[in-house]
C-alpha cells in the first residue's frame, strides 16, 4: 500500500502550485488541510508507470466516447438514465464483437437551472429528474464514464451562491466581485453578453463576475477554500466511478483585472495540482481540457507531457474537416494534421466533429482565411443553421462557433442529392476523425444520423439547441429497425467503421501517424481532393494506409512502397469492405469513388 511518503515529488509539486497561487503562508495551510484529505484517501493503487499500470496504454485503439446527455432518450414512466442504459446496451453493445464503443461522456447530469445542464446547482447530486447515482453507477459497469467538471462557475441558485448573498462568511469570498467602474476591456470574452452581472444581497448591491451568462457566476479561485471544496468534489466523482474528468471552460478559471484571464499560469497550476491530486490517489484517471481556442494555446495544457492534462480536445478538426468537405480540397486539412504532435506517449488528442456545442471558428483563425472562414458562415446558413459570436477587447464582434448538426452542415436538407450520397459523405468525415491519433469522441446525434432540431430553437431561443434534440425510445427504435431510414444507414455504417479501427493496433493513440501531403510525390500526381495517412502500430508490428476522397468525384491514387516506407510488397486488404487491391510492380493505383474510404493493411495471398 502507497503512501504519501512514497509521492515525495508529486507531494512536492503540489505545495509548489498551492504556494504560487496563494503565497507561502496561505499556501502551506491550503497544503496542510489538503495533505490531510489525502491521508485519507491514500490507496494500494500503483503510481503511474510501476507495477502493472502504464499510462501509455490507458487508452488503446479499442476505445471510443459516446457524447450523450442523461437524457438523451425519453421513455414514460421511465428515469432517463435507466432507458439511457437500456437503449445503449441493445444497440451499440449488443453484437458489438472486438472493441467499439467503450466510453461514455455523461453531460452534466447534476441538478441545474439553465444552459442544458452547464449551470449547476449542485455538484454532489444526481438530478432526480434523470435518475440516481445507482443508474449512473449502473452505465459505469458497461462503459469508461467521462464526467463534467462544471468548476469555472456555479448556478444563481446554488445553496453556495445563496449563502453569499444572504452574507455567509463561509462564502464570502466564494465569488468574484468587482466595481461596475473597474478596467476590464483586456478580458477575453467567449460570449456577446455582459461580464458582471448586477445582485443583490444582505451587504447591499454587488456586482459579480459572470463570463457566461447571468445565471453562471463565476467561482474565485483565489480563495484556497474554493479550491479545495471543488477538489473534494473531483474526489467524489471518481468515488462513482469517472475515469475520465472534462474540465469545463477550464482556460477562464482564474480572473484578474488588467489580464486577459484566460490561459493565466495560474489555471494552468490548478490543472496541474488536480493532474498531481490524482496522481496519488486514482493514477488511472485520465483529465482532458475544453478550452475551445487556437491550436497552440489549447495544446499548452498538455504542459511537459507529465504534469498537466493527459488529453485535450482536438477543436480544430471540426472546421477543417468541414472546409474539406465544402470545397473538395483537403489541403488545409493534410497541412495542419502532418504537424500534430504530442509531447508523450501518455497524452493524446480527443478527436471529435461534433458535440452539444457548436461548430468552433476561433481554432481555425489562423488556419483559414477571413474568405473562406465566411465561406463555412455563409454555407451554414445556406444549410438552415445559425451562427454565433464573440465580443473582442476592441468592442468588435467576430465568429464564435456554426449551430447546426454536422449532418446539415455538409449536406444541404432542402437540396436534391440522393440521400445515400449524403450519408456516404457524412460517413467519411466521420473516418477521417476515426482515423487520426488520438482517441474519438462520438457524439449521440452523429452516432444516430441526426438533422438540425429547428424547433428546439424556436422554442428555447438558443442556436445551440439545433444540436440537442431528445430522442422518444419508441421512435428512434422504430427508425433503427427500419433499413430504408436515415438513422438505420449512418448508425450501423458508423459501428462498422468503429468496430474496424478497433480491430487494428495501428489505430492505437500512441501510434505513428503521417499524413501524405498533396505535394508528397513532388510531381503534383496526388489529388488534394484526398485525404491520405499512414497509422503505425507502437511496436511497428501493423501499418494502414488510410484515404479518404472529400469530394463528388472519382479521384486518382498513386504510390510507390518507397513513398510508404514498407517492406510490404503484397495485396492491400481494405479493413472495411474486406476487397483486396494488388500492385502493379512498385506502385500501388487506385480510383476512389466519390466520398469513398479505403483503410488498407497488407495481407498475405
Amino acid at each position: 500500500m502507497t503512501t504519501l511518503e512514497d509521492h515525495a515529488s508529486t507531494t512536492q509539486a503540489i505545495q509548489d502550485h498551492l504556494v504560487f497561487l496563494y503565497g507561502e503562508e496561505e499556501g502551506e495551510c491550503a497544503w496542510r488541510r489538503l495533505r490531510a484529505r489525502l491521508v485519507r484517501l491514500e490507496t494500494s493503487d500503483s503510481d503511474p508507470g510501476e507495477g502493472g499500470f502504464d499510462p501509455s496504454e490507458r487508452l488503446t485503439e479499442k476505445d471510443a466516447f459516446l457524447i450523450t446527455y442523461g437524457d438523451q432518450v425519453i421513455e414514460p414512466g421511465q428515469a432517463p438514465l435507466h432507458t439511457l442504459a437500456d437503449v445503449l446496451e441493445s444497440t451499440v453493445l449488443d453484437g458489438a464483437g472486438a472493441g467499439g464503443i467503450t466510453g461514455l461522456h455523461l453531460l452534466p447530469f447534476f441538478p441545474y437551472s439553465s444552459d442544458d445542464g452547464f449551470s449547476v446547482i449542485d455538484y454532489t447530486e444526481v438530478d432526480p429528474e434523470l435518475g440516481t447515482w445507482d443508474d449512473v453507477e449502473r452505465l459505469g459497469r458497461e462503459f469508461r464514464l467521462m464526467f463534467d467538471a462544471v468548476i469555472n462557475h456555479i448556478s444563481a441558485e446554488s445553496a453556495w451562491f445563496q449563502a453569499f448573498r444572504e452574507g455567509d462568511p463561509r462564502y464570502e469570498d466564494a465569488f468574484i466581485v468587482v466595481d461596475p467602474d473597474a478596467d476590464l476591456s483586456d478580458v477575453v470574452r467567449p460570449r456577446d453578453k455582459p461580464l458582471l452581472t448586477p445582485v443583490q444581497t444582505a451587504d447591499g448591491k454587488k456586482w459579480v463576475w459572470t463570463t457566461f451568462s447571468d445565471d453562471q457566476i463565476d467561482l474565485n479561485y483565489a480563495n484556497p477554500d474554493v479550491l479545495l471544496d471543488i477538489i473534494d468534489v473531483l474526489l467524489l466523482y471518481v468515488e462513482k466511478g469517472a475515469e475520465v474528468i472534462r474540465l469545463d471552460a477550464i482556460a477562464y478559471i482564474w480572473k484578474e483585472a488588467g489580464t486577459p484571464s484566460i490561459h493565466l499560469e495560474e489555471a494552468h497550476r490548478i490543472v496541474k495540482l488536480f493532474r498531481a491530486v490524482f496522481d496519488i490517489v486514482a493514477p488511472h484517471v485520465i483529465l482532458i481540457t475544453e478550452t475551445n481556442v487556437p491550436h497552440e494555446e489549447n495544446v499548452s495544457y498538455f504542459g511537459d507531457g507529465h504534469d498537466e492534462a493527459q488529453m485535450v480536445y482536438q477543436f480544430p478538426l471540426p472546421p477543417l474537416v468541414l472546409h474539406a468537405f465544402h470545397t473538395g480540397n483537403a489541403q488545409h486539412l493534410a497541412t495542419w494534421a502532418a504537424r500534430l504532435s504530442t509531447p508523450s506517449d501518455s497524452t493524446t488528442f480527443f478527436n471529435f466533429l461534433a458535440s452539444h456545442d457548436g461548430i468552433g471558428i476561433r481554432p481555425v483563425e489562423k488556419i483559414l482565411s477571413r474568405s473562406e472562414i465566411q465561406a463555412l458562415v455563409d454555407r451554414t446558413r445556406d444549410h438552415g443553421g445559425y451562427v454565433s459570436y464573440k465580443t473582442n477587447t476592441d468592442g468588435s464582434r467576430s465568429v464564435y462557433e456554426l449551430n447546426i448538426s454536422y449532418f446539415d452542415a455538409l449536406s444541404d436538407p432542402d437540396g436534391d442529392e440522393p440521400l445515400d450520397l449524403q450519408v456516404r459523405r457524412f460517413l467519411s468525415s466521420q473516418a477521417i476523425m476515426l482515423s487520426l491519433a488520438g482517441v474519438p469522441g462520438i457524439y449521440v446525434h452523429s452516432l444516430f444520423g441526426s438533422r438540425s432540431y429547428h424547433a428546439g430553437v424556436e422554442e428555447s431561443g438558443r442556436p445551440r439547441s439545433i444540436n440537442r434534440e431528445r430522442f422518444h425510445r419508441d421512435e428512434l427504435e422504430r427508425a433503427l429497425a427500419d433499413a430504408s431510414s436515415l438513422r438505420h444507414r449512418v448508425f450501423h455504417s458508423y459501428l462498422d467503421l468503429i468496430r474496424a479501427r478497433a480491430r487494428h493496433p495501428a489505430f492505437h493513440p500512441g501510434g505513428d501517424q503521417r499524413v501524405l501531403l498533396p505535394d508528397w510525390l513532388g510531381d503534383g500526381r496526388s489529388p488534394r481532393a484526398l485525404f491520405a495517412l499512414v497509422r503505425t502500430a507502437p511496436n511497428g508490428d501493423g501499418r494502414v494506409l488510410c484515404i479518404h476522397n472529400v469530394s463528388c468525384e472519382d479521384q486518382a491514387f498513386q504510390v510507390t512502397w518507397g513513398d510508404l516506407e514498407t517492406v510490404h510488397r503484397g495485396p492491400w486488404k481494405d479493413l472495411i469492405s474486406g476487397k483486396t487491391y494488388r500492385a502493379k510492380g512498385e506502385t500501388l493505383a487506385l480510383v476512389l469513388k466519390p466520398y469513398q474510404v479505403l483503410w488498407l493493411e497488407g495481407a498475405t495471398d
